[in-house]
C-alpha cells in the first residue's frame, strides 16, 4: 500500500499508484455522502428520530437503553456513538448522522486493506470505486441512523484481516488481537442479527487459522470478548418478562402468519429486485429489467468464487500426494482463500436467509435494505471476473478464455456504468423530494415550537421525527389511522400526552386520519381551529378529543 520514504531527515510513507487511486476514490464516495449528510438526504423519519432521541437522553444522561425503544432485538450503538456529539452540538440530522459517515470510511479503508492482501492492489482500488458510488438505497442504508448495517460490516471486515494477520504473522499481540475479535462479535450480535451469517463464517475462518492457539488463554480471551461485547443484551434478557426476550421478540416479528408465498416468487423477489437494489444498480423505486441482469448472474459468480478459492487453496497446499508439512504448505498462503470462501459463504448464507422470509415476495422494495451486507462479499463475488478480464488481456489464455474475459470484462464495464448512472441521476433530480418533505418537516416543528399546542397526537411517522425536531419541546402521542392507539416506542411520551389538559393534533393533509378526525369534530358540534403547514393540519380543540378513552 505504501513505502518508506526518507526526506530531509523525516520519515513518510509513499503511495504506490493503486492506493493513491483508491485513496482519491474514497475521498470522493465520503465528499460526495458529506454532502447529502449536510442536506439530509435521503429523507429523515420516526425511526431514525428514535435513535436520535435515544441518543439525546443518552447525552443528558436520562436514559441508558440496551435495545431501540419498544424492541427487544436491535441495539442502540449507533446512539452511543452519536451521543457526545449531540451532547456538544444539539440534535440534529446532520449531528446524528456524522458517525455513520466515520463508519463508511473505516469500511472503504478495511475493504481496501482486505481486498488487497487477498486479491491485487488494482482490484482492491477498483472495488473501492465501486463502493465509493451510491444511489439512494445504497446511501440510505450507510447514512441514516436506523440500526446495525452501518457498523456491523467494518466489524466483519476488520475480523477476517484479524484472522488474515494472525495466519500470516504479522500480528505480535495474538492474544490481544483474539480477544478484540471476540469484542466485534459480541458487538455485532447486540447490534444486529443480520450479520449472524458473516459472523459465523469469519469465526469459522479464525478458527482454521489458529485453532490450537484457541485451545489456551487466547480461547479464554475470545469467549471473554464476546461476552463483553454481547453483555447489554445479556443483561436485558436477564430482566425481561416471559416471552420479552430477544429470541421471541425476534421470532414474533419474523414469523408473519397467512400463508406463504411460493419459493419462485421469493427467489425472484431476492435475486432479481434485492440483489440488484443492495448494490446500487436501481433507482429506490425499483429495477427495470434491464437492471435486474445482475441478480441472475449472482449465483454464477457467487459458484465461481468459490471453485476459484478451492482452486487456490489446493494450489497454495502442495502437489498431491507431496509431502505437505508446515513448511511447504504454509498457512500465511492458504488464508486468503479461506476467507474468500468465507466471503462467499457469508454472502450466499445470507441471500438464503432472505429469501426464506416471505418479505422477499411480498414487498422486495421495501426489504432489500436487509440485503446491504452483501457488500462485504463484493471482492470475492467479481474477482473471478478480474481474473478473467486480466487473463484474457495479457493474451495468456486460449481462445475460448479470451472470450470468456472479454465478456467479464464487459459485465465489470457494465456493472461501473450502470451504478454510476443510477447515482447521478440520483444525485442530479432524485434529492429534490427528499429536501422538499424535510423542509415541510422543519416548518411544522417551528410553527408548533412557536406558537403550539405543544402536546399533540399524530401517526407513528410524524410524532418522533417531530419531538426529534423541536428538541423534546413539543411531545407526541401515537395514534393509529382510525385514532386508537399507535406504536408508542417511548411510553413516557404517551403519558405525557395524555395528561395534557387540551392537547392538539398533527395528521397531514387529507390522510386518512384527518379525515376521520374531521369527521369526529363535525359530529361534537366543535368548532376547532385548524391551522396548516408544510402540508399537515393541526388541531387545537377546545376540550380534549381522545375517541378511545
Amino acid at each position: 500500500m505504501s513505502h518508506p520514504e526518507q526526506h530531509r531527515g523525516r520519515w513518510r510513507p509513499r503511495l504506490d499508484r493503486p492506493a493513491l487511486v483508491a485513496l482519491l476514490f474514497g475521498l470522493a464516495g465520503v465528499g460526495y455522502r458529506l454532502v447529502l449528510t449536510v442536506f439530509t438526504v435521503p429523507v429523515s423519519n420516526s425511526d431514525e428520530a428514535t435513535f436520535g432521541l435515544a441518543a439525546l437522553h443518552i447525552a443528558q444522561g436520562r436514559e441508558r437503553p440496551i435495545f431501540l425503544y419498544g424492541q427487544h432485538y436491535m441495539g442502540v450503538l449507533e446512539s452511543y456513538l452519536a451521543a457526545p456529539l449531540v451532547a456538544v452540538a444539539g440534535p440534529s440530522w446532520p449531528v446524528l448522522r456524522l458517525p455513520m459517515l466515520v463508519l463508511y470510511a473505516v469500511f472503504l479503508y478495511l475493504i481496501y486493506r482486505l481486498t488487497r492482501r487477498l486479491c491485487t492492489p488494482w482490484f482492491a482500488a477498483f472495488v473501492v470505486g465501486l463502493l465509493a458510488l451510491g444511489p439512494e438505497r445504497v446511501v440510505r442504508d450507510q447514512l441514516t441512523v436506523v440500526g446495525g448495517r452501518p457498523e456491523v460490516k467494518p466489524a466483519v471486515l476488520l475480523m477476517l484481516l484479524i484472522t488474515v494477520g494472525l495466519a500470516v504473522g504479522t500480528v505480535h499481540r495474538r492474544r490481544l488481537a483474539i480477544g478484540l475479535f471476540g469484542l466485534l462479535v459480541g458487538l455485532s450480535v447486540w447490534s444486529d442479527w443480520l450479520i449472524l451469517p458473516y459472523l459465523a463464517v469469519a469465526g469459522l475462518a479464525l478458527l482454521w487459522a489458529v485453532r490450537r492457539e484457541l485451545l489456551g488463554w487466547s480461547g479464554l480471551l475470545l469467549v471473554a470478548g464476546a461476552v463483553v461485547g454481547v453483555a447489554p443484551m445479556i443483561v436485558d434478557n436477564l430482566r425481561a418478562g416471559p416471552g420479552e426476550d430477544s429470541l421471541s421478540v425476534f421470532r414474533e416479528v419474523s414469523t408473519k402468519v397467512g400463508p406463504q408465498p411460493p419459493w419462485s416468487d421469493r427467489i425472484r423477489g431476492g435475486l432479481l429486485e434485492g440483489v440488484p437494489l443492495a448494490h446500487g444498480l436501481c433507482p429506490v423505486d425499483g429495477c427495470g429489467r434491464w437492471q435486474q441482469w445482475f441478480g441472475v448472474l449472482y449465483p454464477v459468480l457467487l459458484v465461481a468464487g468459490a471453485a476459484l478459492a478451492v482452486l487456490a487453496y489446493r494450489r497454495a497446499a502442495g502437489p498431491p500426494g507431496g509431502e505437505r508439512t508446515a513448511r511447504a504448505t504454509p498457512r500465511a498462503e492458504r488464508v486468503g482463500p479461506v476467507v474468500q470462501l468465507a466471503l462467499i459463504a457469508g454472502a450466499a448464507l445470507t441471500l438464503l436467509s432472505y429469501v426464506r422470509s416471505p418479505l422477499a415476495a411480498t414487498s422486495p422494495l421495501d426489504n432489500a435494505r436487509y440485503l446491504s451486507v452483501l457488500q462485504l462479499s463484493l471482492p470475492a463475488v467479481l474477482w473471478p471476473l478480474w481474473v478473467a478480464a486480466l487473463t484474457a488481456w495479457r493474451g495468456t489464455s486460449s481462445v475460448l478464455g479470451r472470450i470468456t474475459g472479454a465478456l467479464s470484462a464487459a459485465v465489470l464495464a457494465a456493472l461501473t456504468v450502470t451504478t454510476l448512472v443510477i447515482t447521478v441521476l440520483f444525485a442530479a433530480t432524485g434529492t429534490a423530494a427528499s429536501r422538499t418533505e424535510e423542509r415541510q418537516a422543519r416548518e411544522l416543528a417551528a410553527a408548533l415550537r412557536a406558537d403550539g399546542p405543544h402536546e399533540v397526537y399524530g401517526d407513528y411517522w410524524t410524532c418522533n421525527r417531530l419531538i426529534f425536531n423541536t428538541d423534546e419541546s413539543v411531545v407526541c402521542g401515537v395514534l393509529d389511522a382510525d385514532l386508537s392507539p399507535g406504536q408508542n416506542r417511548y411510553r413516557p411520551y404517551w403519558r405525557q400526552v395524555g395528561r395534557a389538559e387540551r392537547p392538539g393534533y398533527v395528521v397531514e393533509a387529507g390522510s386518512p386520519m384527518d379525515r376521520r378526525l374531521r369527521r369526529l369534530l363535525a359530529d361534537r358540534g366543535d368548532a376547532t381551529p385548524v391551522r396548516e403547514v408544510g402540508g399537515y393540519r393541526v388541531y387545537h380543540p377546545d376540550t380534549p378529543v381522545r375517541p378511545w378513552r
